[in-house]
């Protein structure tokens, strides 16, 4: 079954959600070296946005694509906002037009995760990043004991799931889809609940670059 809506659309986020949107928060921020003047896409960003929000007031352009977004950030002068599925929402969006690309907690979502990845790397400008967040499979025991269990994370989410990723795992789908491994940085995180990746675009317009 498709889901039919963006998270945090319907259900209030109980502490253990906003921890973990703090906690992939503060990795993104950290992986991020500067983001005045750039431009920034969030895709599978949620309703709220809420990674993406506190970068409102320091970048030019914020690019949020999602099933549903927010009425207050489809507002805002500077927000590009693109409601949609993966990867079809993202082909309206020009080739090497954006510096940072957020992809937090949706690969795990999709039947097909490198076709999102290859259109990641096609809108990457040159030397552009991308910053990928997901559940491992160690993470994959603790979402389920809290979503079933606990009834701390919602259930619905969990039952949307259709993978979990290891370095191991997401790296090669990486290079499938035109990073280069010396452009890669793939390790655990969050205790060892997470997978991040940093991706380079290579700087060249090699490599089957857009």
């Amino acid at each position: 079954m498709r889901r039919q809506g963006s998270f945090g659309e319907t259900r209030r986020k109980s502490w253990v959600d906003r921890f973990g949107i703090w906690l992939s928060a503060r990795r993104i921020k950290a992986s991020v070296n500067g983001v005045a003047g750039k431009r920034i896409a969030d895709f599978g960003c949620g309703y709220h946005a809420e990674i993406s929000r506190s970068l409102l007031d320091s970048t030019d352009r914020l690019v949020l694509v999602d099933i549903a977004l927010a009425a207050d950030l489809k507002a805002r002068p500077n927000v590009t906002a693109i409601e949609g599925r993966l990867p079809s929402a993202l082909r309206e969006i020009a080739g090497g037009s954006l510096d940072i690309i957020i992809c937090n907690s949706v690969l795990e979502h999709l039947w097909a995760p490198l076709d999102t990845l290859g259109e990641i790397h096609r809108l990457l400008a040159p030397a552009g990043h991308c910053l990928l967040n997901v559940p491992s499979w160690r993470g994959k025991w603790f979402l389920e004991f809290s979503a079933y269990r606990l009834g701390l994370s919602p259930p619905e989410e969990m039952d949307d799931h259709k993978t979990y990723y290891d370095p191991k795992d997401l790296w090669p789908l990486l290079v499938k889809a035109n990073f280069k491994p010396a452009n890669i940085r793939c390790f655990k995180h969050k205790f060892g609940l997470n997978t991040f990746a940093i991706c380079k675009k290579d700087s060249l317009g090699k490599r089957g670059d857009a």
